[in-house]
């Protein structure tokens, strides 16, 4: 038994289990505005099963797609395909696995959500190779992510409809800002092995000033949002709240200091994710 709890652990590790935190909530945020309350029980369950299933997959492509760029960078050489802990074929089966666990999902949900599958499985193969040859990666990976509200919408309406992608499209910004700072403890690295960045493109200062302004735009539509549905002073005091942690987010990361990724990383950017969501809880349902 302990060797299988092991085994899963690594599991977790490789695709960074953790960091679900981040889409998770604007894919709740979103079938609960799609719901004007809560969901359905069964639209909760399969909407979550979707979203482990689509992460899982995506977060091992990945893994596989770069793990011989992992292998040669120092901050992610103890990745476990580097390592050896996790082999290639196994990988492989568990991508398979997670994509058919999100189909099938998508197939309890409704027509619309399975027929769209196919679309939302190859933004997630195409994201880790636009490093290869754009800078423009960072914007992929927000598409990627942003079909969690996408997708939510999708399981609890059965249409896609052009309401929902205020809220969308902020994901995206969303998402590009904070990847642009992650990346800048690659920059010497990208520059190195020829891949694309913002921070490689553009440099340290720049791409600062950029991450800034994309979450300026991701707060003017995350407002725009609560204006389409016409959500009240509670949704809108959680915007005040998510600009205050923006801002304190940008107030970690330094151009000679940068010492504070990680927290600006992960924890400022759960909590924006959380607050969003709880504030809509409490806006619909209060």
């Amino acid at each position: 038994m302990s060797a299988v709890i092991q085994k899963i652990t690594l599991y977790l590790r490789m695709i960074k289990f953790s960091h679900s935190i981040f889409a998770l909530p604007f894919a709740f945020t979103s079938a609960l505005i799609a719901a004007s309350g809560i969901p359905a029980p069964g639209q909760i369950f399969w909407i979550v099963v979707a979203m482990v299933g689509a992460r899982s997959g995506a977060m091992g492509l990945n893994r596989i797609i770069d793990r011989k760029m992992d292998a040669a960078n120092p901050r992610t050489a103890g990745r476990e395909l580097p390592r050896g802990v996790i082999g290639v074929g196994e990988t492989v089966l568990f991508v398979a696995v997670s994509f058919g666990v999100m189909a099938f999902a998508a197939y309890m949900l409704n027509p619309l959500c399975l027929e769209l599958s196919p679309i939302a499985i190859a933004v997630l193969f195409l994201y880790s190779y636009t490093k290869r040859f754009t800078w423009s990666s960072h914007f992929v990976l927000g598409l990627s992510i942003s079909a969690a509200p996408l997708g939510s919408w999708i399981a609890v309406k059965g249409t896609l409809d052009p309401a929902i992608l205020p809220l969308a499209v902020a994901v995206i910004f969303w998402l590009a800002g904070f990847d642009v700072l992650y990346a800048l403890q690659d920059i010497e690295f990208d520059r190195s092995h020829g891949l694309y960045s913002i921070p490689k493109r553009f440099g340290v200062r720049k791409s600062l000033y950029l991450a800034r302004c994309f979450h300026a735009v991701s707060f003017m539509l995350l407002v725009a949002n609560g204006l389409v549905f016409g959500l009240g002073g509670l949704y809108m005091a959680g915007m005040f709240v998510s600009a205050g942690l923006f801002i304190y987010e940008h107030s970690l990361v330094k151009e000679n200091d940068l010492s504070k990724l990680d927290v600006a990383f992960f924890n400022m950017n759960g909590y924006i994710s959380m607050a969003i969501f709880l504030f809509t809880v409490a806006d619909l349902l209060i």
